[in-house]
């Protein structure tokens, strides 16, 4: 069988990042998309630009992406083949963080939309913009999912990914001590050892 596995990284990451995966996908091309976009919108245009680019020819499509870039993806790629979906502390509900992070910044939602950008000390612009436009359209997701996520997770509450899970039909693998960001040899392993048993099933 003729497969694609698309890596798509996390905010700060790239796509360097799919030659990681490359061990754990023998038999199978391993493509790391190195995106530009900022917002849902530019994502929805670019994401499936570069989806229809690099499928052509391909039975079978998995993709792996990570934190905002799993939002992305979905927000983008809901209606492309795609086989299988791997999310790496994925944002499934950007509304929610958003408000969360107005909350930090004890920002009101009169004052956000009245001056519509305000930056904040820990270096997320809040955008009313950006606010309107998830609520305007949330996700709608069908392709068979798998999430890993950190118990400690300091972006997306459990509550909040068990919800989306349930929603989509989707398993949770939870590392006990995880973070957001998995990274350290130990949470990497067990990343590779989640992704085998993913694949096995």
């Amino acid at each position: 069988m003729n497969r694609l596995m698309i890596y798509v990284h996390g905010q700060g990451g790239s796509a360097e990042e799919a030659e990681h995966y490359k061990t754990l996908f023998t038999g199978c091309d391993v493509e790391g998309f190195d995106y530009k976009a900022q917002t849902p919108w530019e994502a929805n245009e670019e994401f499936a630009s570069y989806f229809d680019s690099v499928s052509k020819g391909y039975d079978s499509i998995i993709l792996i992406a990570n934190s905002i870039g799993a939002f992305f993806s979905m927000s983008a790629l809901s209606d492309k083949r795609i086989d299988l979906a791997l999310l790496i502390s994925p944002i499934v509900n950007m509304e929610r963080l958003i408000m969360d992070m107005m909350m930090w910044a004890k920002v009101t939602e009169d004052e956000l939309q009245r001056k519509k950008e305000i930056p904040t000390e820990f270096g997320e612009t809040l955008s009313w913009e950006y606010l309107s436009y998830v609520r305007k359209w949330p996700i709608t997701w069908k392709i068979p999912t798998h999430i890993l996520y950190g118990e400690k997770d300091n972006f997306i509450s459990m509550e909040t990914v068990s919800e989306f899970a349930k929603s989509v039909g989707a398993t949770i693998t939870v590392m006990e001590g995880g973070e957001h960001w998995f990274h350290t040899a130990e949470q990497m392993e067990f990343l590779d050892a989640w992704i085998k048993q993913v694949m096995e099933e």
